[in-house]
């Protein structure tokens, strides 16, 4: 967890920056803090754009951070069978997140300064609703691929009553005539005694003690039973109301080649599928945290100038505060800082309930 402050200087920004170290940093170990740089060439506007703004950048904030925070969860759900030895980092800019946001620099080149402040952050957030858009994009097609990887799975490997069975029965096993034939039935291990017991009475024309176990498993036992053709669909209602499930079944050992070739493509496409959003996602992160960071750039010197007035005089600082003594510290700041301004500073972190003598925004990075 971060704070991201901004403090009056007065003209001097060093003074206040070592007041600060000294009280939160050298004296007592409450926080390790950082110099936070923003252009000196941002437009400062009318008020009423920057109240407009001010209202914006809250909502626009949050929108960013939560395709930060997608972006990330969905990384680690594709990591998270890998072990953490062997999980692909992410970057930001070449650096890791936390590196990034200490040593914050504006990029220039991709967000100019001297632009106003508003197209700044359409900019910024056209580019990561891009980015949302792609991710429930890929989200969605690797989840249907997968799900076609899980049925062609289970037709395959599944349990008994889910799996094609016509891999499972050598063509011995089953009675093909012109009047007689082969069913196959999947009935629960609990009720075998139930189904030798009914089967030839379930519908004339049934084969006595035809019925043998062909295949079975930890909860199924899969029957064969022979009857006459004429007689199959009034067998399988009898059968449905007993609670047996029959099963048709055509030997074609080309079609099992094509099922198992069918399972091989499956499985192909959706681990090529689940390596190309890994990929995404790790050079995604970066993107969305960076404009991230940028956003609460903007959003610090808008706050800033609200509350502290022109010209702007405010030291811009990042402080990863001591969890074990964060209530000590803010204390401490409100002390040392309390008569900066008229009002107190509400954070949008704690619904409005945490008041500060300064501009205060929490940033959480998820690891």
């Amino acid at each position: 967890m971060y704070w991201l402050v901004s403090l009056p200087h007065g003209g001097l920004p060093d003074r206040v920056w070592n007041q600060l170290q000294e009280l939160t940093t050298y004296t007592n170990d409450h926080s390790h803090n950082f110099k936070f740089a923003l252009p000196e060439s941002f437009r400062v506007g009318t008020l009423d754009s920057l109240l407009g703004l001010s209202d914006d950048l809250a909502k626009v904030n949050a929108a960013v951070e939560g395709t930060v925070n997608k972006v990330r969860r969905q990384l680690m759900d594709l990591q998270s069978s890998v072990a953490p030895e062997d999980r692909a980092d992410v970057w930001v800019e070449g650096q890791t997140p936390e590196g990034y946001l200490q040593r914050f620099a504006w990029n220039e080149a991709k967000y100019p300064s001297r632009r106003p402040l508003k197209d700044i952050v359409s900019s910024i957030m056209e580019t990561v609703q891009k980015l949302d858009d792609d991710l429930k994009l890929k989200v969605t097609e690797f989840g249907q691929l997968r799900s076609q990887l899980q049925a062609a799975a289970r037709k395959q490997q599944g349990s008994l009553a889910v799996r094609d069975l016509s891999a499972l029965v050598a063509p011995g096993q089953l009675v093909d005539t012109e009047n007689l034939t082969t069913l196959l039935v999947v009935v629960g291990k609990q009720a075998r005694n139930d189904w030798l017991a009914q089967y030839e009475g379930l519908t004339e024309f049934v084969v006595p003690r035809s019925s043998e176990v062909v295949a079975e498993d930890q909860d199924y036992l899969v029957f064969s039973v022979v009857l006459f053709r004429r007689v199959v669909d009034n067998f399988k209602t009898a059968a449905r109301t007993k609670g047996f499930q029959v099963k048709e079944v055509r030997l074609d050992p080309e079609g099992q080649r094509s099922s198992d070739a069918e399972l091989a493509r499956v499985r192909q496409d959706a681990d090529g599928k689940r390596a190309a959003l890994e990929q995404w996602c790790i050079t995604s992160y970066g993107e969305a945290f960076s404009s991230w960071i940028h956003i609460c750039a903007v959003r610090l010197f808008v706050e800033s100038i609200l509350r502290y007035g022109l010209p702007p005089q405010f030291l811009s600082v990042l402080m990863r505060p001591n969890p074990k003594t964060i209530a000590r510290l803010r204390k401490v700041m409100e002390s040392a800082f309390s008569g900066v301004g008229s009002h107190h500073f509400s954070t949008e972190g704690a619904g409005g309930d945490d008041m500060f003598p300064y501009v205060s925004f929490t940033l959480n990075i998820e690891g």
